[in-house]
């Protein structure tokens, strides 16, 4: 089996940056919808899903028109729920409670939120949902990197190495299976 294309997007720039966004919606700036759009040229895909916040779908709708695909939403895309810290700056949460969730965010989520290993779950449901064929997910960087612990094992620390800016687009190599794997094949931030 050759594998296929699964290219992961972050949406582009909320109004409000710098919250910590989960459940929480903002609306996209034109200049993040445009940065989504010229990240996706190219790519040739099949198959075109967006997380189903409006940051993620305004992207997608506007790809989905650029490449004459339509938009599948799937709320199990969506970025890690919060809780309490929903739509807060990280820099008014209590740095102690944030560094914990930042050190083990499944034994440690932030207060009423969703721990780690919930959005791990539903994550991989998403990908194993997909058919194999070159998909792009427009989606958060917490689902970004639950995707890469997923499919390339990458423990906590490696995950928050991994710089990912509004609109960054990563490319991956999958092969479905019982266990899915990947290859990174590319980041562009």
């Amino acid at each position: 089996m050759t594998g296929f294309a699964l290219h992961l997007l972050r949406h582009g720039a909320p109004e409000t940056p710098g919250l910590l966004m989960g459940r929480t919606d903002g609306a996209p700036t034109e200049a993040g919808i445009a940065a989504c759009v010229a990240q996706a040229k190219g790519l040739g895909i099949e198959c075109l899903v967006a997380s189903d916040l409006w940051r993620c779908r305004a992207a997608g709708e506007a790809i989905g028109s650029a490449v004459d695909l339509p938009l599948t939403s799937d709320r199990r895309w969506r970025e890690l729920d919060f809780g309490d810290w929903d739509g807060m700056a990280v820099n008014a949460v209590d740095v102690g409670a944030f560094g914990r969730f930042v050190d083990d965010p499944d034994a440690n989520p932030p207060p009423g939120g969703e721990r780690w290993s919930a959005l791990v779950a539903r994550i991989a449901a998403a990908i194993a949902d997909l058919a194999p064929v070159p998909a792009l997910v427009v989606t958060h960087g917490g689902a970004m990197r639950a995707a890469l612990h997923v499919l390339c094992s990458f423990d906590q620390r490696r995950l928050w190495a991994f710089d990912l800016p509004y609109a960054a687009l990563l490319s991956l190599r999958v092969w479905p299976g019982e266990r899915p794997s990947a290859q990174i094949v590319g980041l562009r931030p």
